[in-house]
């Protein structure tokens, strides 16, 4: 195994555990401003869904296997789980942490590929930044 299949698996398991948690709260979010809520959360949860796939296969392109259980997810993932429904607000403020964290195991295994000079890794992981810097500002602009 190497250090960036290894970052791969915590990228991976970083961004899964973001996806279980934004459905979570699509799932369970309250208050006044349900309906938009409930929107966004969903947007977000099928935007992150889309990209686990694709992490998975990157990581098959490396030689290595995927996690694929919750256990390995638990293990690899710089994401806490959680099971507690907080109020929606709160759910915003802790997506934006969470989403941090996944922007942080991307520029890591960025800088893994960067070093084993694998271009293909590189864009994807440029995009996939592009993509949580994005989610980012937009978790933002809920809490103003």
């Amino acid at each position: 195994m190497s250090d960036l299949s290894d970052s791969m698996k915590v990228v991976l398991s970083t961004v899964f555990t973001l996806y279980l948690k934004a459905h979570r709260y699509h799932w369970n979010v309250e208050g006044s401003n349900f309906s938009e809520y409930h929107k966004f959360f969903g947007k977000v949860y099928e935007n992150i869904w889309k990209s686990v796939d694709d992490i998975a296969e990157q990581i098959r392109a490396l030689g290595e296997y995927a996690p694929g259980s919750f256990a390995e997810f638990h293990a690899f993932s710089e994401i806490e789980d959680e099971t507690e429904n907080p109020p929606a607000q709160q759910m915003f403020s802790i997506l934006i942490l969470d989403n941090q964290k996944v922007i942080e195991t991307l520029n890591k295994a960025f800088i893994l590929a960067q070093k084993e000079s694998n271009q293909g890794l590189m864009n994807f992981l440029a995009d996939r930044l592009d993509s949580h810097a994005k989610l980012g500002w937009m978790l933002k602009s809920f809490m103003k």
